[in-house]
């Protein structure tokens, strides 16, 4: 979790943010969200807003009335409470990956499909980072396990090889019944989770202006649990939005409002993030391009607008267009991975690991990434500025032209500068081999991945988990 000193940067005028702002609304109440589920068409009719079919058109008065009861931050507990973080204000919490069916093989230059060996190898890669706070959800898509039981196995180690935060499944309401139900085992039973919530889950819209019935029905567990919810818009410049960035905010914008407001009907003061994970598409290709200075021109508006609306925020990562884990993958990565924590991003999925516009992982990228990130975190956090460290008397005792190596405080002070894992600083006579970077990644991962120790578990916890998800049919 990067805890910024430094003010977030806001991208747009407080005039321009407001043209947006108002023209959701004017969205949401003359055209309206579809929501494809009539339970809650019902709840947002009694909540005020006006249901022809499936949809709903949503008074202005309404949503802000309804926005202003959710929570400006919130925390999200762990099984070890040294990892448990806070959600909102000046921090950013960062999850690697997710949803990702294709893993790229370094040695074989191919992808190939997932699967659950390569959920728990980068399990065990985000339990290893010092810079990872959320594990869990669909960190790569594991195609070898049966589609009843995914949700669980990935839950499942998650829990058993790092005790960080935790992401549920929001593939309907089973799914996330479930997810709490092993949450609730996890953690001393569901009414300790509801009281301290321990799952966040992804509730993505169906752009242009939807929600499909899986989504709202888990949305649906998550709220009436207490549990967080990230509501994001999956906009896609010239496609599922308008080809303007200011016309794909305004639409993202209100699909998440809407969003808001049913999770706060649910159950008034239920934890919500802002967030999207839209993108600009190459009209010569057809292709997102995530890795472009237009996607951040977008992360960076959302950010600002949840600010605006008292909402954490979610967008960002290390997004790359690469197919490779090469030069491209990591300007592009920086790009987006630094000017969304600047800007003030709360919540950062795809952290780490992405190639190929969310559809590849790979364990050498996932570990370039993990090199970035504390990089961005160094910068992030500042430093102190202080009677020690303004060294004025160690300044004045060394003197003109003389030599600070051996002065005590610099002895002192010696192990401040963060210190790279994976990054090269010898120099050319001193290089055993020159290697790239992937390369040094590559055999990285591998000394991980060879030497992990998970943290311990509760025998019968394990035990426990192992028979419920057996009963799941």
């Amino acid at each position: 979790m990067i805890s910024r000193e430094m003010q977030a940067l806001n991208y747009l005028k407080e005039e321009e943010l407001e043209k947006i702002h108002q023209a959701s609304l004017s969205v949401l109440e003359k055209n309206g969200v579809e929501f494809h589920s009539e339970e809650v068409r019902e709840i947002l009719k009694k909540g005020g807003a006006k249901v022809e079919g499936e949809k709903v058109y949503f008074p202005p008065e309404m949503v802000m009335e309804q926005v202003a009861l959710a929570p400006s931050e919130f925390t999200l507990h762990a099984r070890n409470p040294e990892n448990t973080v806070v959600v909102g204000g000046n921090k950013t919490v960062h999850a690697p990956g997710y949803g990702s069916p294709y893993v790229m093989d370094y040695v074989q230059n191919e992808r190939r499909n997932a699967n659950y060996d390569d959920y728990v190898a980068f399990t065990k890669l985000a339990g290893n980072s010092a810079s990872l706070d959320v594990v869990g959800g669909v960190l790569v898509e594991p195609n070898d396990i049966p589609d009843n039981l995914r949700h669980a196995r990935m839950l499942q180690a998650a829990v058993k090889y790092t005790d960080k935060c935790l992401m549920g499944s929001a593939m309907g309401s089973k799914k996330a019944q479930e997810s709490l139900e092993m949450a609730g085992i996890i953690f001393g039973g569901v009414d300790k989770v509801r009281k301290n919530p321990a799952l966040i889950s992804l509730i993505n819209t169906n752009s242009p202006l939807q929600f499909d019935p899986r989504m709202l029905d888990a949305l649906m567990v998550y709220a009436r649990n207490n549990q967080p919810v990230i509501i994001a818009a999956l906009a896609m410049t010239g496609t599922t939005s308008a080809v303007t960035l200011a016309g794909s905010l305004v639409q993202q914008s209100a699909e998440i409002l809407s969003g808001v407001v049913l999770a706060q009907l649910i159950n008034p003061g239920t934890p919500v993030v802002f967030g999207s994970a839209s993108s600009v598409v190459d009209m010569r290709t057809g292709n997102l391009a995530i890795g472009s200075p237009e996607s951040v021109k977008m992360f960076s508006v959302i950010a600002q607008l949840a600010r605006f609306y008292g909402l954490p925020s979610r967008g960002g990562g290390s997004l790359t267009d690469a197919l490779i884990p090469d030069s491209q993958s990591g300007f592009e990565s920086m790009m987006v991975l630094l000017t969304s924590i600047m800007g003030g991003i709360n919540f950062m999925l795809h952290s780490v690991g992405l190639l190929e516009n969310y559809m590849t992982m790979s364990y050498e990228k996932f570990v370039i990434d993990d090199e970035m990130l504390g990089i961005v975190k160094s910068y992030g956090e500042g430093f102190p500025i202080n009677e020690d460290t303004l060294a004025v008397d160690t300044i004045i005792n060394v003197g003109s032209g003389g030599n600070y190596i051996a002065d005590m405080h610099t002895f002192s002070h010696m192990k401040d500068m963060r210190i790279p894992f994976i990054s090269a600083r010898e120099n050319y006579a001193g290089a055993k081999e020159l290697t790239d970077t992937a390369q040094r990644a590559h055999e990285y991962c591998k000394s991980v991945l060879q030497e992990y120790q998970a943290p311990a578990l509760d025998d019968k916890i394990e035990a426990e988990l192992n028979k419920y998800i057996e009963g799941i049919s």
